[in-house]
């Protein structure tokens, strides 16, 4: 049965947010990373800028470590200030017996899992997404501009947040729910990734055998549009234990990882 959905007018409390940096336990131990890790992980994050740019096929372009430390706590930290409050992670779901493997969070605009569309407030609290940060706005048109890529370049007005447990996974699927402009366009979709590192797959068609597998890890970025635009794409698996040890250590990250997929309706 499908969820009725509130009017602007409803004042129903929206319902909580789930906390992707829970706070530390008092009297718990935190093992510090050896000092020759530690170092590693600084010098390879010391740079704000990946020089490392693969085009994996026509439209589809990957940033290898694209995103510095510093980069990804910020991000960690603004998703979980906005992700506790109204409009905040949820776990999603198709219907009432059907919940997804992940929990999410949408900027800008609200997705429907339900229904496939797009609106100004969440179905089943009447939430409002809050706004993407403008700081996210930033790094999203440095990565466009040093991908590269022969893409038209966006203003996203959609962010969808996911975080994925150490068990979690998304089906092969198709990202064709925005405006018909949208998609004719190809506009690209833009896809952070920090935490733990996930296998990522991706196909020209569902029912594809074997589809391709990417190692998503922390900082990096994917770019797919133009050609690209309607492919085929999911996340197998979460490899667990593979979080930068300085970003746990900063934010106090859950198991798992966050995902940002910014794109313009």
């Amino acid at each position: 049965m499908r969820v009725g959905k509130l009017s602007i007018g409803d004042d129903k409390p929206a319902a909580a947010g789930f906390d992707i940096c829970p706070p530390k336990q008092a009297g718990s131990v935190v093992l510090k990373p050896p000092l020759l890790l530690k170092n590693r992980e600084k010098r390879q994050s010391s740079n704000s800028r990946s020089n490392v740019v693969v085009s994996l096929r026509p439209g589809m372009v990957f940033l290898k470590g694209y995103l510095s430390l510093s980069d990804q706590e910020m991000i960690v930290k603004r998703c979980r200030e906005l992700g506790v409050g109204s409009g905040g992670f949820y776990q999603p779901g198709y219907g009432e017996d059907t919940k997804m493997h992940l929990k999410m969070m949408c900027l800008g605009k609200n997705w429907d899992p339900q229904s496939g569309q797009y609106g100004d407030r969440r179905p089943f609290d009447g939430a409002k997404p809050p706004q993407i940060p403008p700081e996210f706005h930033s790094h999203v048109h440095s990565a466009l501009k040093d991908s590269n890529a022969l893409l038209p370049s966006i203003s996203p007005d959609i962010c969808i947040v996911n975080f994925y447990s150490q068990t979690g996974r998304l089906g092969l699927h198709q990202d064709k729910d925005e405006s018909p402009d949208s998609l004719r366009l190809g506009l690209p979709v833009i896809s952070f990734s920090i935490g733990d590192s996930a296998d990522f797959l991706y196909a020209d068609h569902r029912d594809l055998d074997q589809p391709k597998k990417l190692l998503l890890q922390s900082g990096d970025v994917l770019i797919f549009g133009g050609p690209s635009r309607n492919l085929f794409h999911g996340v197998a698996s979460i490899h667990p234990n593979t979080a930068p040890n300085l970003l746990l250590q900063h934010t106090n990250l859950r198991p798992g990882r966050l995902n940002l997929t910014f794109r313009r309706y």
